[in-house]
């Protein structure tokens, strides 16, 4: 890794507290991490320069909930409700994944975040059907260069405890850029014993829990609260993903409790999940951010989901959304993604001190030339054509619109030989 590199001459957009540009400025970062940004700073001896004149510099995206095992199923069930989701992906073609399939998926999915400008990623995954299976996910986070917390969803008949012990202890003990989180089933989805167990272990074992709740009807929303609060569990660190049946009383309890809230906008809504809330669970205080969830039925890159975001929310009924702005909606791509994910301290702004977490994005193509707002420019128009370079803790993963140090088309011939052996009739 470079020890020091300048990003010189960009349009920088930070995101904290409030999205605001600053034109003509230098990004300076020095042993992976922010060191100063604005106009005029000097590049120290030895340093590496990346001219970024004419180009937006910014924070790089953070996706709260993707299930990255499932790049190699990529639209294989359009058009569909989540009750068929739940049929064809988790229970016909799960149980078809190898080891070596979920390392080339997860591997797959996370360059494809990295491609597309996501530098952090909370990856749900429920695709643990065995050890092996679980080594192959963590090394495929790893082995791509992205942030990650994974998100461990046990999936044995054995003691989930146990085990979810074993793989924090051999696994997570010496930092880096991969952590852990328990990504539970209960109590709305797998019942109240399993969320006992799994609740307790996380917090037995320090990890954050990251949890389907409120998404499955409003009697659903308020049993599982009522459940978490009679259990002392209310407490604990968690993300809620698809809040969408939470009344606006439920989401205050929520951020009193120290909850954050993920949406996947454009997946709740073709599937026929329910309402994305992202504006109420923000307007409620908890700290908001977005997923692109499955690429089996929905995008997979931040641009489209932020839009989605933006578009559901602005649209709702009398007008309740109409006070959602862009920088609301990249607020929520980054440093609401952070605070979310329980990364804000890392990633997600261009705070000095924070990882050098960041994105270069072209402005000399039509869908972003002469754009008088770049804020909104980003949120409304940009796309995956438009990332340039991505850096991760200061590491150059992407130059010049290539992804450094893979080799793409091999994998992705793994990615097709894979995606045919799952989906073979």
């Amino acid at each position: 890794m470079t020890k020091t590199l300048l990003l010189t001459n960009g349009l920088v957009i930070d995101t904290a507290p409030e999205p605001t540009v600053l034109g003509n400025a230098d990004v300076l970062v020095e042993d992976g991490r922010i060191a100063a940004v604005g106009p005029g700073l000097a590049a120290p001896d030895g340093a590496e320069t990346i001219d970024a004149t004419g180009r937006i510099v910014m924070p790089g995206f953070v996706d709260t909930h993707r299930h990255t095992w499932q790049a190699g199923i990529r639209a294989v069930l359009p058009d569909a409700t989540l009750q068929a989701y739940l049929h064809r992906v988790l229970g016909e073609l799960a149980p078809r994944y190898r080891p070596d399939d979920v390392y080339t998926g997860t591997l797959a999915g996370s360059l494809e975040c990295l491609d597309s400008g996501i530098t952090t990623l909370v990856d749900w995954s429920h695709i643990q059907l065995s050890p092996a299976h679980t080594e192959a996910n963590i090394a495929a986070l790893r082995a791509s260069g992205i942030r990650a917390v994974f998100g461990y969803c046990y999936g044995g008949d054995g003691d989930l405890a146990a085990e979810t012990g074993r793989v924090h202890r051999e696994n997570f003990g010496s930092g880096g850029t991969v952590t852990m989180a328990m990504a539970a089933l209960g109590p709305e989805i797998a019942g109240d014993e399993r969320a006992l167990t799994e609740w307790r272990t996380a917090r037995d074992l320090g990890l954050p829990v990251t949890v389907h709740m409120g998404g499955h009807g409003a009697e659903s929303a308020a049993r599982g609260l009522a459940f978490l609060d009679a259990n002392g569990l209310m407490d604990h660190p968690a993300m809620y993903v698809h809040a969408n049946f939470y009344t606006d009383e439920e989401l205050k309890r929520i951020a009193g409790s120290g909850g954050t809230v993920s949406v996947t906008p454009a997946i709740e809504a073709a599937l026929g999940i329910g309402a994305p809330p992202t504006g109420r669970a923000r307007g409620a205080g908890a700290p908001t951010g977005l997923g692109a969830d499955t690429v089996a039925s929905g995008p997979g890159d931040m641009f489209s989901v932020m839009r989605a975001a933006y578009v559901l929310e602005r649209g709702r009924p009398d007008g309740a959304g109409a006070g959602f702005t862009t920088a609301d909606a990249l607020r929520t791509a980054t440093i609401e993604g952070a605070e979310t994910a329980g990364l804000a301290d890392v990633t997600g702004s261009l705070t000095p001190g924070k990882q050098a977490d960041l994105l270069v994005l072209r402005t000399d193509a039509f869908g972003l030339a002469a754009a008088h707002d770049p804020i909104a420019a980003v949120v409304l128009s940009a796309d995956t054509r438009s990332v340039d370079t991505v850096l991760v803790g200061g590491r150059v993963v992407k130059r010049g619109g290539v992804l450094v140090g893979c080799d793409v088309p091999a994998l992705l011939a793994s990615l097709a030989d894979s995606a045919a052996h799952v989906t073979a009739a």
